[in-house]
């Protein structure tokens, strides 16, 4: 009986033990729902109505909205037409659809923020707040480069979220994100940041912060807040394979997205900073040919002839180090530190250039709208020991271009030099080790004096754009 007693006082004791664990872990785990009741006033539904051409498929199943900005923001706005249409589908009429976004109030007199893809093309915008009113909003003006929006809604004492401060976030520190998920409003979701400035290929602009907070179909343009209820970045994509959330979204830093809405409230457009290159990642083997020790930095492969970087001294091959003392990690780092710098200001510029670092001040200009060059054409084979078949460029080829010279690849040959680099038919080599390229002979006497023990750098044309490979010689 006594030691039945005993393991019964035994087994209580691990309980009490157990619960009490458990009770401290779940004290340590953060509590959201000051945070959400004090935010959610501030968090607006967003739907927008538009007319356009029917294509493919309806997507209706998914809460009553069009397949939304996320499959177009990751597919483009013709996802629909990879589907074929059944038989009378009516492909070729107007039909009026409608999306669902979310959003968030800056200002109590009515100025509301959203990404961009919510309301691109949009016919009509209409807002609800979290009292149910719906209000008509006006687009003030929108930036697909950053994917920010600021829309306007009459009306007056409305109620705000505090921003807080994306540049003092934390890798591992835990946030929310409130939005209206296939049209669920105000659905509440939190996780914790994976990364911060992570670069996406089609969004060279934004250093987004990487979550895995749950981010669906209508939860884009809505607020993710910091655990002070401070709004730290607007939700604007997920990387998914299946249409739904896999554990990785991204939202724009709120300090990046504060400046593009404070342009478009003043201006209604976002003018950026351009430098007038053209840039490439530097790989191993390039580093190694300019003579650097580590692959870091952006290569600018080409540059316009009327741009800033051209008129302040820069030239191709310069690999930019640095810009106004913050460093160039990477190629996809260098267009957000310059587009975040106003047309007319200096820029302070740390380069590799012959293997020696320098320093150069470069006025900024305002970003154009410039057409890519086409591919040229050529004859006169003439054959080199680089493993390629090239040929002379006309005088129009090159004036298109703005070269001096330069030879076209007319045939690459299987398991040349010239094929581990790359180079295809229809290239056009501008110059070798930094050494401009003549003529085909020329080429050719180049090639012959061309060490075996280091990387060589190759600048050449593709497609109307300009860039580097490095050959390797054995």
């Amino acid at each position: 009986m006594k030691r039945l007693m005993v393991s019964s006082t035994l087994w209580v004791c691990f309980v009490l033990l157990f619960a009490l664990g458990q009770s401290a872990h779940a004290r340590d785990l953060p509590d959201f729902t000051g945070l959400v009741e004090d935010a959610a006033p501030g968090v607006v539904n967003i739907s927008t109505s538009r007319t356009v051409q029917r294509g493919g498929p309806s997507f209706d199943n998914f809460g009553g909205q069009e397949i939304p900005e996320i499959f177009r923001h990751f597919f483009g706005d013709n996802f629909g037409d990879r589907f074929p249409s059944p038989p009378g589908s009516g492909r070729g009429r107007t039909e009026e659809r409608q999306s669902l976004g979310s959003g968030f109030i800056i200002s109590e007199d009515g100025y509301v923020m959203t990404n961009a893809h919510v309301v691109q093309d949009a016919d009509e915008i209409l807002v609800r707040l979290n009292d149910r009113r719906e209000l008509t909003a006006e687009l003030i003006g929108s930036d697909p480069q950053t994917d920010v929006a600021l829309l306007k809604v009459e009306a007056s004492g409305l109620p705000t979220l505090q921003l807080g401060d994306s540049d003092a976030l934390r890798v591992g520190e835990w946030v929310a994100a409130i939005g209206s998920p296939f049209g669920f409003d105000h659905s509440v979701t939190a996780g914790i940041i994976s990364a911060i400035n992570r670069t996406l290929p089609r969004d060279a602009y934004v250093p987004f912060i990487q979550t895995d907070v749950a981010i669906n179909p209508g939860n884009s343009g809505g607020p993710l807040f910091n655990l002070d209820g401070e709004v730290i970045g607007i939700n604007s994509q997920i990387f998914t394979r299946s249409g739904g959330f896999m554990g990785v979204s991204f939202a724009i830093p709120i300090n990046v997205a504060m400046d593009v809405a404070d342009q478009l409230r003043e201006d209604g457009y976002v003018n950026r900073g351009w430098l007038g290159v053209m840039i490439q990642p530097v790989s191993r083997d390039l580093a190694e040919s300019f003579g650097m020790e580590e692959a870091e930095g952006a290569l600018i492969a080409d540059l316009d002839p009327e741009g800033p970087a051209a008129k302040g001294g820069l030239q191709a091959g310069d690999v930019i180090l640095e810009v106004n003392g913050e460093t160039v990690d990477r190629s996809s780092s260098l267009p957000r530190l310059i587009g975040r710098v106003a047309p007319g200001n200096e820029v302070d510029l740390l380069l590799m250039r012959d293997g020696e670092e320098r320093s150069e001040s470069v006025e900024l200009g305002s970003w154009p709208n410039a057409e890519q060059a086409a591919v040229p054409s050529s004859s006169n084979d003439s054959q080199v020991r680089l493993g390629v078949s090239v040929a002379e460029i006309d005088q129009e080829t090159r004036e298109q271009l703005n070269l001096q010279g330069g030879v076209i690849v007319r045939e690459v040959a299987p398991g040349s030099v010239a094929a581990r680099a790359g180079l295809r038919v229809g290239d056009v080599l501008v110059s070798l080790d930094h050494r401009s390229l003549t003529s085909p002979e020329e080429l050719r006497r180049i090639v012959e004096e061309l060490p075996t023990d280091r990387a060589i750098p190759l600048r050449l044309y593709r497609d109307g754009r300009s860039l580097f490979v490095a050959l390797r010689f054995e």
